[in-house]
């Protein structure tokens, strides 16, 4: 009598297994660090419409706030990652960012592109106390 085999083997088994592990060691974190930076990456959204008041003020009194009365307003931040949003001296913003995985500020600095007379800007990340791997990719 012949018998038909089927299955796997035990050792065949343990050799997907073993692969599937090495495989998620990998994938896991970077899912994690995906996860992180998606929610932190709110911040720049949240923050579109204090860089779009700082850019009226610029083009309205070709002056950054801080010399005017916009300097210190805050925007509401009312999401589960954005605590607030403050329009400070010279029309740097500073988002504060919470439940992301990692808390800080994104401090986004307007510059004048041209000239200090031009109304155009650029916004440009610093004083970051985000770790740079969870920054968005505007900021890195």
């Amino acid at each position: 009598m012949k018998k038909n085999m089927q299955g796997f083997t035990l050792i065949e088994l343990m050799i997907v297994i073993a692969i599937l592990g090495i495989l998620l060691a990998i994938a896991i974190p970077a899912y994690q660090d995906y996860t992180v930076r998606a929610k932190v990456s709110e911040a720049m959204t949240m923050a579109a419409p204090a860089k779009l008041a700082v850019a009226e003020t610029l083009s309205s009194t070709n002056t950054l706030p801080g010399t005017s009365a916009a300097a210190g307003y805050s925007f509401p931040g009312a999401t589960s990652f954005v605590t607030s949003i403050a329009v400070g001296g010279s029309g740097v913003i500073t988002v504060q960012t919470a439940n992301t995985g990692t808390t800080g500020n994104l401090v986004l600095t307007p510059t004048r592109v041209g000239g200090s007379n031009s109304a155009q800007l650029t916004w440009v990340c610093t004083n970051s106390t985000i770790p740079d791997k969870f920054l968005p990719a505007k900021c890195r």
